[in-house]
């Protein structure tokens, strides 16, 4: 499968949730993850299986993400989740309710679309395949019919962008969803510094790098005129669930940046703001 080089960072996210999916203590429960992890899939995923921690992590914040989508779709009449650089996720699957659409590249798309048709899926999915670096994604996301109650979802791919991409996709999803809830991953410079360099060497190994890092990375977002909500520490999520073993007073005591380096924010986007 060619495509974007940053797509092929979707083995790696794939590949962890395959990898929890057949542990015996399973924390998002993603049984279709196998389905995508073809050969080159699983080469990919080997340079990441050494990572526990990152590992665990990233278990964590699909699961984080999993648990606001359902209390969002639970609370919400009409509700549409639109995931942009959806990769290999599979929750309009394995979450009840909802009208969903996935946004990613062609060959990502092409490939999804013949393991695991839309057909098959319970809810209504749509996925729309786009070159992000040369398609408007403000005139494919006009093409999604109008919803009461709209969930963004920009997982795994913020820090891929820089400041200027960031801005440029905040302003197109203001125009097209005046109001919407939007989840998504962000990392602080300090938190990699100190901890994700090693990873990022093997997801550099791929062609693909970190681009936007920043001290306090939610002020982008709230600059843009979003309501922060809330954030919730994957490190944490990850050793509530019993998948990252070190103690919690631990990781307080001698590594506190770890708690609030790297979360799950959701963020509330309204008319005029």
């Amino acid at each position: 499968m060619e495509g974007n080089p940053v797509s092929r960072t979707a083995f790696y996210c794939c590949g962890v949730r395959m990898m929890d999916a057949e542990s015996p203590h399973s924390v998002v429960g993603d049984h279709y993850a196998k389905l995508f992890m073809n050969k080159e899939g699983l080469e990919t995923f080997e340079a990441f299986r050494q990572f526990k921690a990152p590992n665990a992590s990233n278990a964590a914040r699909h699961r984080i993400v999993d648990d606001l989508l359902r209390d969002f779709i639970k609370q919400n009449e009409d509700p549409l989740i639109v995931i942009i650089g959806a990769g290999f996720d599979s929750r309009a699957y394995r979450l009840g309710g909802g009208t969903w659409v996935e946004l990613d590249e062609p060959p990502l798309i092409h490939y999804k679309n013949a393991k695991l048709p839309t057909s098959e899926c319970k809810n209504k999915l749509t996925r729309i395949p786009i070159n992000f670096a040369t398609d408007s994604l403000q005139e494919e996301l006009q093409t999604i019919p109008k919803h009461k109650s709209v969930a963004i979802v920009i997982e795994g791919v913020l820090m891929y962008l820089s400041e200027v991409m960031i801005n440029n996709l905040l302003d197109t999803l203001a125009v097209v969803f005046p109001e919407h809830q939007l989840y998504c991953d962000l990392m602080s410079a300090k938190f990699f510094r100190k901890y994700s360099y090693k990873l990022h060497d093997k997801i550099n190994a791929l062609g693909a790098s970190f681009s936007y890092l920043s001290e306090d990375p939610k002020t982008l977002i709230t600059g843009k005129g979003y309501e922060y909500k809330e954030s919730i520490s994957t490190v944490m999520k990850a050793v509530e669930l019993g998948i990252l073993k070190i103690p919690l007073f631990v990781i307080k005591w001698f590594f506190p940046s770890l708690l609030d380096g790297y979360a799950v924010y959701h963020f509330e986007k309204n008319i005029g703001s």
